[in-house]
């Protein structure tokens, strides 16, 4: 590798990097709440505003979490060559099912993936749409540092990060999280 681009190389991760730590400044999930099991709950006051994201759907058409505005919405970040997002798939989809009846919706977004792998993975497994990100552009529009995969988000019926778990999950960690969210009053 020459010079010059083991420079391109430095300098973009210097770049990519400041950009996930927020240039410095306090991260939001550092004021808020995290428990044993991983799980950051941040009080309504405490909650940062999602960005506006939009995304290409893996079937097809495109998504706007503005859409879901009024709801609950759970974003999980995945990718068909993760093994932990294999053994939580199940337990997303549980609390999905267990769950939409109270305005509760769920999306995927898939990172540095294949499509057709990504379809694959999907089928049999979940019935909830997901975005498809193979650069890891929809994920950096949520705002949050160290977005690992798996790694899911809750934002609340303003649209705001309610609660994040970094890492897999199970129906047992979120499916609680997802009600209390969805039983809080809206206003």
């Amino acid at each position: 590798m020459t010079v010059r681009r083991l420079a391109a190389v430095v300098l973009t991760a210097a770049v990519a990097a400041g950009a996930l730590t927020g240039c410095g400044s306090e991260s939001w999930e550092k004021k808020c709440t995290t428990n044993a099991d991983n799980v950051i709950e941040c009080t309504p006051d405490q909650r940062p505003q999602a960005r506006e994201v939009t995304g290409e759907l893996l079937g097809g058409g495109t998504y706007d979490v503005a859409q879901d505005r009024g709801k609950v919405v759970v974003v999980n970040f995945w990718g068909s060559w993760c093994n932990p997002c294999r053994a939580e798939a199940d337990d997303l989809e549980g609390t999905y099912q267990a769950t939409k009846a109270k305005n509760v919706t769920f999306i995927g977004v898939n990172s540095r993936d294949d499509r057709d792998a990504a379809k694959a993975f999907e089928r049999g497994r979940v019935t909830y749409p997901s975005i498809f990100d193979p650069n890891g552009s929809v994920a950096l529009k949520f705002d949050v540092t160290q977005v690992s995969t798996p790694a899911t988000l809750i934002l609340d019926r303003q649209g705001r990060i309610a609660a994040a778990i970094r890492g897999a999950t199970t129906i047992g960690i979120l499916k609680p999280v997802v009600e209390r969210i969805a039983a809080e009053a809206t206003g």
